[in-house]
């Protein structure tokens, strides 16, 4: 027996949604045998977009009975079936988060038609249930509401019955009740994380690094990675079996240590690029000419000064700035500068410099300071001749004017032109960092 189950949830915080519809047709596997449809008062808001998406409106909840009102009537039709949704893992945790709060368990074992129709469907475009509705052939009414996604799901489940000739791929991906929520493993790996920005690793059985990845938030990124769907999370969730990490305190030391790592240990689950992270530059350089001209260029660049971005918008758009904060000369911008400009090559030039200053780590010695990872401390990153050294932590301030100290508590790090991208663009973004200008050791 199975029962086909959507859901329109409230939308908000993660665990914090409320269902205000939902819909189950209890199905033999020939034909429904009983159905459930309501609207449901979810008491609370519902966001904005998931009002503009389903044209429900917190008005037309206001008279509908609440969750407990109908939590009998939902468990009766559920009992002894196996819950089929598209994405089981979400629908099957908002039931059960209701539930919670009315103090009782409730647990079924679950299909996803995503599983199914990727194993299934594998030539499919895409297995969303609209594109995969729509490929098959399958009428859909009402869509984003209830009743309209649970028929076109019931209608798609049929399909994939059908397919499933040997009956092998279905007993496979059958998940256990307590699919879509936290394993007692997973669980306790993730309470035992910090709510902090740091890096995180995950270990498969044999203690090999498998991903990690950088987040201001441990806790909750592996909490994601653990109930999200889709074929990563899959993965993870099956093959992690411990969960390591390294508070960092600052983003941009995290963004650093993940850019690095990754080219050292190479998870296998990682996307890992051994290219230039951004694709375009804008350049600055004479080419035989008295004004320093500023263009953009490709990310394969030779110039000498250049700052990298991860488009051409991003570049364009910071051209645009530049020429307004700082004044700049049109003759700085001209493949051939106008002869008759009324501003000397000098005074254009020393504005383009202000630019480097402000915008580049080129030749400069400073350190960059941020948050530590506890009251009291400070971290930074050692920047020397332009090229970034490392980073360390320090409890006081006098320590930070010190370059021999700072060299001599640092953690080491390579330098190429990625970090350097990594670290010019999050300055160009987060004003928080202080900057502290250094004289280089002799």
């Amino acid at each position: 027996m199975y029962a086909i189950l959507d859901i329109e949830s409230t939308g908000g915080k993660y665990n914090e949604e409320g269902i205000m519809e939902i819909a189950i047709h209890r199905f033999d596997g020939h034909k429904v045998v009983d159905k459930f449809i309501c609207l449901i008062n979810p008491e609370r808001e519902i966001q904005p977009f998931v009002s503009k998406l389903t044209g429900i409106k917190d008005k037309m909840l206001r008279s509908a009975p609440k969750f407990h009102e109908v939590a009998k009537r939902i468990v009766e039709i559920t009992d002894g079936a196996t819950l089929v949704a598209h994405n089981a893992q979400f629908d099957y945790r908002i039931l059960r988060t209701e539930f919670r709060r009315l103090g009782y368990d409730y647990q079924r074992k679950t299909l996803c038609t995503v599983d199914l129709s990727q194993k299934l469907i594998p030539e499919a475009e895409s297995h969303s249930l609209g594109k995969l509705a729509r490929s098959l052939g399958i009428p859909m009414s009402d869509r984003h509401r209830a009743n309209g996604d649970a028929i076109a799901t019931l209608k798609l489940f049929k399909l994939l019955l059908n397919k499933d000739s040997g009956k092998g791929i279905i007993q496979e991906v059958i998940r256990e009740a307590a699919h879509g929520e936290l394993s007692h493993n997973q669980l306790d790996m993730v309470t035992s994380l910090p709510s902090e920005t740091g890096v995180y690793y995950m270990h498969d059985k044999e203690g090999e690094i498998i991903f990690l990845g950088k987040t201001t938030n441990i806790k909750k990124r592996v909490n994601q990675h653990f109930t999200n769907v889709g074929s990563l999370a899959r993965r993870l969730q099956k093959e992690t079996k411990r969960v390591t990490y390294e508070p960092t305190g600052s983003e941009l030391i995290a963004l650093l240590k993940e850019y690095q790592e990754l080219q050292k240990t190479n998870p296998r689950h990682n996307n890992i690029t051994r290219r230039n992270l951004f694709s375009h530059v804008v350049s600055f350089s004479k080419n035989g000419s008295d004004h320093i001209l500023v263009g953009i260029e490709n990310g394969s660049s030779k110039a000498k000064l250049k700052i990298g971005f991860s488009g051409a918008v991003s570049a364009k758009n910071f051209l645009e700035r530049i020429q307004s904060e700082f004044n700049l000369c049109s003759s700085s911008f001209a493949k051939t500068p106008e002869n008759g400009d009324d501003v000397n090559p000098q005074q254009c030039n020393e504005r383009i410099m202000e630019v480097l200053d402000k915008y580049s780590i080129l030749e400069k010695n400073v350190a960059l300071v941020d948050r530590g990872r506890e009251t009291g401390e400070r971290s930074f990153l050692l920047i020397k001749n332009g090229h970034l050294q490392g980073f360390g932590y320090v409890e006081l301030n006098h320590q930070m004017n010190n370059i021999h100290i700072l060299e001599s508590i640092m953690t080491p790090m390579s330098s190429d032109e990625n970090t350097t991208f990594i670290i010019e663009s999050f300055l160009r973004k987060k004003n928080r960092i202080k900057t502290i200008a250094l004289t280089p050791s002799t």
